[in-house]
Order: C-alpha cells, then structure tokens, then sequence
C-alpha cells in the first residue's frame, strides 16, 4: 500500500545547515477593507448558499519548527538553531509587509505573498527598479506597487536565498533518488520477463468508474447553464469601463459554476458526508482553487495555446489579461497546463488526482486528520496501480502525477496574490468567490 504523506503534496523540504522553515498551507488572509455595497446582476450572485456561514481561516493548525536566536555581526540576518519553537498565537504578523504571518519562510515569520515573492524572485534572478530611489515604506499596499523596496525588505528581514536553492536541491535529490531505485529494480527484473501486471481489484474498478461518470455528471450541469453566462463583449475597445466589466464579469461566473462542479463532485465523493462540516469546509476551500487549475489544465489546447471552457469558449493569454488577470498569474497557469498536457492523462487519472487532492489532511484548520488520510488512502492505492497497468514501461509517472499537486500548493499562493490585486482595482469579486477564497471586504 502506498501511503501518500504530506510531503508528498506539500513543498518540498529544505536544507538542513540553514534550518529553513517553509511550510505550506493556503494563504493568509489579507487586508480587510471597507464593505461597499453592491448590486449583483450575475444570475449566481444567489450562489453564496454554497458555503454559507463558512468560519474564517485561521493558520492556527500550521505545524512549526522552533528556533532560538543566535548572535549575529551587525547588518547580518539572525540564524536560528534547529529546536522546538514557540507555538504560534494566531495574531502574528508578516515581518516583510505586515499581513497575517502563516510561519516560518526562508528564515523570516512571513505571509504566503511575500514567501511566494521571495522564492520568485530568487528562482528567476529578478532586477526591479524602484520610481521613488528605493525609499518606499513596505505595507500590504506598497509590496503590489514595488517589487524592489518589497525584495530589499525580504533581505533586511532575513530571507535567505540558500532556501530557496535548497528546496531545489532536494527536490532533484528525491527524483534522483527515484530514479536510481527504478533503474535498480530494472536490472534486477532483466533476466527474466515481468510477469503480466494483475487487473484493478474490483472494488477499485468499479470506483474508477463512478469517479469518471460523476465528474461527466457535473459537467453537464455546468454546460445546460452556458446560456446564463455574461457574454464576453465584442467591442476591443481598451478604455471602454463598461467592457472591461463585462469581460471580468464573464470570467468570474464561469469561475463559480466550476467552483459549484467541485462542491458537487465532493459531496458525491464516498465518506467526503462523514467528515464534520467544519472539515468540509476547510478542505473545499482550500483545494478549490487547486482542482480549478486541474480542471484548466485538461482543457489546455497546446495547438492554439488556449484554453477552452464550455466546449466553446477559449481564450488566449491576452484574454486573460483583458478581464484583469495579471501576467504574473496567467504564465504560471499557461506553463502548469502545458505541463501536464505533456502526461497525457486520461479521464481515470484526472478525476483520481481531484479525489487525492481534496482529501488532503494537511490542509489548515482541518481537525481529524486520521479520518481524512483514510478517506484518501484508497485513491491513491487505486491510483497506483491504475498507472502501473496502463503505463508499465513508465515508473516514474506516479510520482511525476503527485509532484504536481506540489505545483498547484504553489500556483495557489500566487493565486492569493492576484485576488488582492483585483481588490486594489476596485474589481469586487461575486460573493460566492469572495467566501470561498476567504476574501472579506
């Protein structure tokens, strides 16, 4: 039996000289600004029904490494020593911007924004120029407008890049390895011919099979509502409010009918019911953004660079960036689709990878995590062995499917970014999404 931990789904670790902490978990909350009221035309306004009263998110479940402060020469970052650490309190703050801090990243009590911002920036070696001579004064509203002062502010806090090598580190390590194991187990297997794989158990087959008819079932709900979609406007015209409206408008509802495709395909999910409805909602709201992309990335056409929702409606990059998007969120979602276009996944592969991934005990706030794990176990065995009948030449498929679900931990936080960005736009999300993606106006 294969047992699916939670590094397994999670970031990878990190390096050990350094005792770089950097756990992942959904976003922390942001800013809370001032409720205006708003008139909702959108035939889904009425959807909020969904997840009514869901609590607030707290990262009160976030798992913490201690540290104890060294001594350090002056205008140097404090290193920590591996050891227990206080607990955290629930009320700490990012010491790069000041939002909600979810822990310890790259050395530094940070948020998920500017831990994603770090490592971003660290990866792609990113020069930034700052329009006021590097004087800005850091806060949840100036580390959108400037990435220089924001990055300066990550080092002066203590971020230290050799994290963020670190994770990469590993990661090719544990691939490696894996690599290695297979080649051995090869060898070993040479001599003689591999017997034929067995068949899926019954019990499994059978699951596979309802996974596949269940998601074919909620997305034929989504495609009879096509017609109650916005319709994305003709007119090109850039400066034209009303049509740039219109155009986020029509995103945001097809984003709600596939967040209530998701709603419905966990609730038909066997033992997702018997699960408290506190643990219901923590493991919908943060894994809804996640199957989202999944969901995205299946209908990646890579001949046309597109992607299609509805059978009919596509939409390029520029698409994307003309409801709103930013750049810095569509090319990740551009690449994890390409990604995965690359597995050739079928609809089994697909609809079990959404099942693993919403039975995800380490997410926040959830509190029986054993009922979860054993809620997941059976997906990712069948899984498995689905993958080792269908592709017996390939022994790293499985893990190259799972470490994808790492990806999405980090598409995740880049899409916390983005929704705070919308907000500094003025752009007011429905209130169903604004309650899944805990964003509080």
């Amino acid at each position: 039996m294969f047992t699916l931990s939670t590094t397994d789904i999670t970031d990878v670790g990190h390096g050990d000289t350094l005792c770089c902490v950097s756990e992942e978990g959904s976003s922390a909350g942001t800013a809370e600004v001032k409720q205006e009221n708003q008139s909702t035309v959108s035939p889904y306004s009425t959807s909020q029904n969904e997840v009514n009263d869901m609590p607030l998110m707290e990262p009160n479940n976030i798992k913490m490494y201690s540290l104890e402060d060294t001594h350090a020469p002056e205008g140097q970052p404090m290193k920590r020593k591996k050891g227990p650490a206080p607990k955290m309190m629930g009320n700490e703050v990012c010491s790069v911007c000041g939002d909600k801090a979810s822990g310890f990243h790259y050395n530094v009590l940070s948020c998920e924004g500017c831990k994603g911002f770090f490592r971003r920036s660290v990866i792609k070696g990113a020069q930034y120029s700052c329009k006021n001579f590097g004087r800005c004064e850091m806060d949840m509203y100036m580390r959108r407008k400037c990435q220089q002062c924001r990055l300066r502010k990550c080092r002066e806090a203590g971020m230290l890049e050799q994290c963020v090598l670190s994770e990469e580190q590993i990661r090719l390590k544990k691939m490696k390895k894996q690599e290695e194991e297979t080649a051995r187990t090869s060898a070993v297997a040479t001599p003689s011919p591999a017997p034929d794989m067995p068949p899926l158990a019954p019990e499994q087959q059978e699951m596979i099979e309802k996974l596949v008819a269940m998601q074919k079932q909620c997305n034929k709900r989504s495609f009879l509502d096509r017609p109650k979609v916005t319709p994305w406007p003709r007119s090109q015209d850039p400066l034209n409010r009303e049509v740039r409206q219109q155009r986020f408008a029509h995103f945001t509802e097809l984003a709600i009918m596939s967040v209530q495709e998701i709603v419905d395909f966990a609730k038909q999910l066997p033992g997702f019911l018997e699960l408290t409805r506190e643990d219901q909602i923590a493991l919908l709201k943060t894994s809804t953004i996640e199957i989202m992309l999944l969901e995205t990335s299946r209908r990646y056409n890579p001949a046309i660079d597109s992607i299609t929702f509805l059978k009919d409606f596509s939409y390029n990059k520029e698409d994307f960036a003309k409801a709103g998007l930013q750049f810095e969120f569509i090319n990740p979602i551009f690449e994890f689709s390409k990604g995965m276009n690359d597995l050739h996944l079928d609809e089994a592969e697909y609809a079990l990878l959404i099942a693993i991934n919403i039975f995800s005990a380490d997410r926040p706030n959830v509190q029986d995590h054993d009922l979860v794990e054993r809620l997941q176990q059976p997906y990712v065995d069948a899984l498995h062995s689905y993958i080792r009948i269908k592709r017996p030449n390939d022994h790293l498929m499985f893990p190259r499917m799972l470490m994808k679900l790492v990806s999405l931990r980090t598409l995740s936080s880049v899409h916390s970014e983005q929704v705070f960005a919308l907000r500094l736009q003025d752009k007011k999300l429905p209130p169903l999404l604004s309650e899944i993606w805990d964003v509080h106006e």
